[in-house]
């Protein structure tokens, strides 16, 4: 027999009743029952009931192993007692009754529970992550990954596609975040950056002549951590195709990202086709450009309405004098709702910076549709009536309004918008809701640096090619520029690239580079665009994020293996850490930190 197991903890089945077994794992649950002892051995594999009575040679032994020791069990596989069958567990029918026993390695006093998934301090969880892991929804999030990461590159080997892996020292990119800067040792005073992404060496790759790449690639920004973003690094789909327009990226790529979302999905809906939505039309009708589309509401713009001459609800009319908008937020049913409705919306609405939320009710008065509420009275009964066709509200309907200038406005009417339906319980949680938002802005200002700038990837070709940037103003581009999203979160971002060396000097010229920063900075890339550059395009899935949706969970540190808490500090292993003074000395670097 094998030193340490003849079969796994979620092996056995009755047809193994009769056997000599030999089990290793973790001492998941010890139980006395008054001299018969009961420990659910857990492997990665599952959990096996075992038994020892006083009769047993292994009993003194066994009483002595306390929860996740690791332990051998020697055993004789039988059927379990009548009516203690466990329907949840593969293994539920039988159980070991052991007969010899070897600790393989105690453990000390546990600091955090595995048994159980009770809820502990993330910093616990964290600096002993290697117990954290242990514990079962963790565990089957982990296990989750890697079958998810498996599946995409079974597909995209399926699609045509080659696997490359492209360097991780590099230079320095502008891709939108901080970079990680590695200091040469070899070239004193000089650094290397982790890619944020790689982007241009998968654009070389399509110079090189190979045609359909992807890899599941490591990427490294210095940024904030968020629920929806890992500190440091993050793994995603990366993708380049040659010889493609934006549709065939789309015919490419959504069938393997649905059907992912479909392998995985535990019984939950998935979009069929994905629908197209313009960035402009997803700020207006939803407030955000990841709209969470299982939330049916559906934001209008009612500016014209409030602009009316017979409207005299002065704190709108000034908004949209300044150059406002007013948007307007429906609510089914929610004339319904208590008071108390109403004031935690308006308290939440100042929580977030805004003075309130206006509202109307909407009732039925004599067969005509008649609005109450705080500015009801401002409004005419026919500027009421157009409002809630706008809005597609009725009698017993209410309508909620955000205004100010039209960013701010798409903004809060979003949130309000997510938080009315959380409120209603208008959100279908059993469909995973999957759009393309397409047409991005080429480019945006910004109000720190007082210019116009990138709005996405700089490398994306804007729509109208060099006509549209000679003939145009910059902040009315379009850009040949695609996101993914799927319940309010984007998970995958992509464009057509601009691949012609005269039309990316130009565009980023209008950004405020000059030629000569093109070439120097983008050299590698702008040099392989002299010698034959086919049109190419590609985007990037965010794993963690889609394994985050697919499992449930709320943080994307429930689906990573030892993320860093949310200050970027890595508390297992103590990242970062000083350096010694003889690594400075190699590398040529003095410190200056700042005071505190």
């Amino acid at each position: 027999m094998h030193r340490y197991r003849s079969h796994t903890c979620g092996a056995l089945r009755p047809s193994d009743i009769g056997a000599t077994v030999r089990l290793s794992g973790w001492c998941h649950r010890v139980r006395d029952h008054g001299g018969v002892l009961f420990v659910d051995l857990r492997d990665q594999y599952g959990i096996t009931q075992c038994v020892a009575d006083t009769d047993s040679p292994a009993f003194a032994g066994l009483n002595e192993v306390r929860s996740e020791w690791v332990v051998r069990l020697d055993g004789l596989v039988r059927e379990r007692p009548s009516g203690t069958q466990n329907a949840e567990l593969p293994t539920g029918d039988i159980e070991v009754y052991v007969t010899d026993m070897e600790v393989l390695g105690p453990a000390a006093e546990l600091p955090l529970p595995v048994f159980g998934d009770l809820e502990y301090p993330e910093e616990v969880r964290l600096k002993y992550r290697f117990l954290d892991l242990r514990r079962e929804k963790l565990h089957a999030n982990i296990m989750r990954r890697t079958q998810v990461i498996s599946a995409l590159r079974r597909r995209m080997g399926e699609a045509g596609f080659n696997e490359f892996q492209t360097p991780i020292l590099t230079a320095s990119s502008p891709e939108g975040a901080r970079d990680f800067l590695v200091p040469s040792r070899l070239h004193p005073g000089q650094f290397y950056a982790l890619p944020q992404a790689p982007q241009q060496y998968k654009q070389l790759l399509m110079m090189s002549g190979f045609d359909r790449y992807f890899q599941i690639a490591p990427c490294f920004r210095d940024e904030d951590p968020r629920a929806d973003r890992l500190p440091g690094e993050f793994y995603q789909l990366d993708v380049e195709m040659s010889f493609v327009e934006q549709e065939d990226v789309f015919g490419t790529m959504e069938p393997v990202i649905r059907g992912i979302f479909e392998e995985f999905a535990d019984g939950k809906r998935v979009t069929g086709e994905f629908p197209r939505i313009t960035y402009a039309d997803s700020l207006l009708r939803y407030g955000s450009d990841k709209p969470d589309l299982r939330n049916p509401l559906v934001i209008a713009d009612v500016t014209a309405e409030f602009a009316e001459e017979g409207v005299t609800f002065n704190a709108f009319k000034k908004v949209i004098e300044a150059g406002g908008v007013v948007r307007a937020i429906p609510a089914p049913e929610g004339g319904q709702q208590p008071r108390s409705f109403f004031d935690k919306l308006n308290e939440w609405a100042r929580a977030e910076g805004a003075a309130g939320l206006g509202y109307v009710v909407f009732g039925d008065e004599d067969g005509r549709l008649v609005g109450k509420g705080p500015i009801a009275k401002f409004l005419p009964l026919d500027v009421q009536a157009a409002i809630a066709m706008r809005a597609g509200v009725g009698a017993g309907d209410a309508v909620f309004f955000a205004a100010g200038e039209a960013d701010k406005a798409a903004l809060l009417a979003g949130k309000a918008r997510t938080r009315i339906g959380e409120e209603l319980d208008l959100v279908d949680r059993e469909q995973f809701a999957l759009a393309w938002i397409v047409d991005f802005p080429f480019y945006e200002w910004d109000e720190d640096l007082k210019k116009v700038d990138f709005a996405h990837n700089p490398f994306s070709m804007p729509q109208g090619g060099m006509a549209a940037l000679e003939g145009q103003e910059p902040l009315t581009l379009k850009a040949f520029q695609y996101d993914i999203v799927c319940n309010g979160f984007e998970i995958a971002s992509g464009g057509i690239r601009n691949q012609l060396p005269d039309v990316m000097v130009k565009a980023f010229e209008i950004a405020g580079y000059t030629r000569q920063d093109v070439e120097e900075r983008f050299g590698g890339l702008y040099r392989a665009f002299q010698y034959g550059a086919p049109p190419h395009g590609g985007m990037a899935a965010g794993v963690d994020r889609i394994v985050m949706l697919l499992c449930g969970a709320k943080n994307l540190r429930e689906v990573a293996l030892f993320p860093m808490n949310q200050q970027a500090l890595d508390l297992l292993m103590g990242a970062p850490s000083e350096p010694s003074p003889r690594q400075l000395r190699e590398l040529h670097i003095r410190l200056n930190p700042p005071v505190r």
